[in-house]
């Protein structure tokens, strides 16, 4: 693995780490970690960090699909500064390509031949990716200060993972899930809950996604709230009006995410 250096056209102090090394999914990745406006200037301050999914699409239009990033350098950059959004670490772990759906989805789609492969994948961000960032930067490793976040099969693999290391993270990020995989199973493993979790959930979608979507959404919602979650307090939900499911429409949702997830204390 190289040592981390400064990425380039991205904005504030980016970091890559070139070829992370997975032994539990016996694969290699590149993962951007950006650190907060102050981190260089304050040695004894330690941060919260949120690890996001599809890292490629985070920070950098060159790399993102479709060309449309969803510019959370940009943001949290600017929210920082603005003391709407506590200084945090963000950690953009890339995808595996073609094997994203695999790594991504809890169990076997025999028809999509796809998916399986989430088990690991969390092994890999518990076990493996999240040691050697509290490591080597100033984080606060507890689970009432570390999230994690996705969109579309991101926003599956967050549940998955929540579900799998409750006592890891304090907070989830879930846009626009993929709930419809396997027959809404992680919908009954949440409705499997003997009680709340110490979580704090964004939960959101767009209304142009499509009515099964929505209502997957809506449902996960009601579920969470029949656990003891309470929206305005420890879960908010958005219905982003006429958002399809895309990158671009995830990134107008991206400050008011960090608003809640991160609020100034």
């Amino acid at each position: 693995m190289h040592a981390p250096r400064h990425g380039r056209s991205l904005t504030g102090d980016v970091r890559l780490l070139e070829g992370f090394r997975s032994e539990a999914l016996g694969n290699d990745r590149d993962v951007l970690v950006w650190l907060p406006p102050g981190y260089e200037h304050d040695q004894a301050r330690r941060f919260p960090v949120l690890y996001l999914h599809d890292g490629q699409n985070v920070f950098d239009t060159s790399t993102s699909f479709a060309g449309t990033e969803w510019g959370v350098d940009e943001t949290a950059e600017r929210l920082v500064h603005e003391g709407r959004v506590a200084p945090l670490i963000i950690v953009a772990i890339n995808h595996a390509g073609a094997r994203r759906a695999d790594e991504f989805a809890p169990t076997r789609d025999v028809h999509r031949h796809a998916g399986g492969q989430a088990t690991e994948y969390a092994r890999f961000v518990v076990d493996e990716l999240k040691p050697w960032i509290d490591g080597r930067f100033r984080t606060r490793p507890e689970a009432a200060h570390t999230a994690i976040g996705g969109s579309s099969l991101g926003g599956l693999v967050t549940l998955h993972i929540g579900l799998e290391y409750p006592a890891t993270f304090g907070a989830l990020a879930v846009m626009s899930p993929s709930i419809w995989w396997d027959r809404r199973a992680v919908l009954t493993r949440v409705e499997g809950l003997s009680a709340r979790l110490p979580w704090r959930i964004w939960l959101d979608v767009g209304t142009a996604e499509g009515r099964d979507t929505v209502r997957n959404a809506r449902a996960l919602k009601g579920v969470l709230m029949a656990k003891g979650w309470h929206t305005g307090a420890d879960l908010h939900y958005l219905e982003a009006q006429d958002a399809p499911h895309s990158e671009s429409a995830w990134a107008d949702r991206v400050a008011p995410l960090l608003e809640f997830l991160f609020p100034v204390r």
